[in-house]
């Protein structure tokens, strides 16, 4: 049977996201941001947690891990290559390496800019990637322990994926998201149409994740930095993509 996932919302914009397999019964929490939360989660699907499955360091998606841990005894799996400690991980895991929830199977992609150390977690069978805080809809996270080059071949990675990939990320972003790209790319249809829906999902109190890897490749300028118009908009006609994105995400962070 094919994986099922649980989205919800926790502390002031995350989310958090269980990944169940209905053959075992074997569910995985992807971050942790706070233990109540998740255990919220877990009891209004009824599911048993055996997995946490981390992107990266930061304390808005490991907070609830410890905790959870000693309720569940759940394994942790966790990035090797941050250099912040996550606590009470069993696993580390980079690029190449595999993963099971269960009967189902994912692959990491190491995906730093972020931070140095960020995984996205890839079920390939079931079209789903849990890209933590490296894409969101619409947007991208802030270039934090990275560098602007490291981002855009992460983002690369992603881009890559099969259009169909639905994408989990770790924040409600996409309106704000929206709003500054609409700066960079005004006239992009799909960018408009998808300012469209996420105005009827906020106000139907709905959340506007998980999106596609196809849509993302039509509307988030972040992922379009290689895109010869775009460059021009922004005044960097003909310089490489990563320079065009250095670009918007500095334009970003001023918004």
């Amino acid at each position: 049977m094919p994986a099922e996932t649980h989205l919800f919302a926790c502390l002031n914009d995350n989310y958090g996201v269980l990944l169940h397999d209905p053959d075992s019964g074997a569910t995985a929490s992807i971050d942790a941001p706070e233990a109540s939360a998740v255990e919220a989660a877990l009891a209004a699907t009824g599911w048993r947690l055996t997995d946490i499955l981390v992107t990266h360091h930061h304390a808005d998606h490991t907070g609830g891990v410890a905790e959870l841990k000693r309720r569940h005894g759940c394994r942790v799996t966790a990035p090797r290559g941050e250099k912040q400690p996550i606590p009470a991980v069993d696993r580390t895991v980079g690029e190449g390496d595999t993963v099971t929830v269960g009967g189902l199977a994912g692959r990491i992609l190491d995906t730093p800019g972020h931070t140095l150390g960020h995984i996205t977690y890839v079920f390939d069978a079931d079209h789903i990637a849990f890209a933590g805080d490296t894409l969101f809809s619409i947007g991208c996270g802030r270039v934090i322990e990275g560098t602007a080059a490291m981002m855009w071949d992460s983002l690369l990675k992603l881009r890559a994926l099969p259009d169909a990939t639905r994408i989990f990320c770790g924040h409600e972003y996409t309106d704000a998201n929206i709003r500054f790209a609409l700066t960079v790319e005004p006239d992009n249809e799909a960018l408009r149409a998808r300012a469209g829906e996420v105005e009827r999902l906020r106000a139907a109190g709905r959340p506007t994740i998980p999106s596609t890897i196809g849509a993302e490749k039509r509307a988030n300028p972040f992922l379009r930095a290689d895109v010869p118009s775009l460059a021009a908009a922004v005044g960097l006609a003909g310089r490489p993509a990563a320079d065009v994105f250095r670009e918007i995400r500095e334009r970003k962070n001023r918004f």
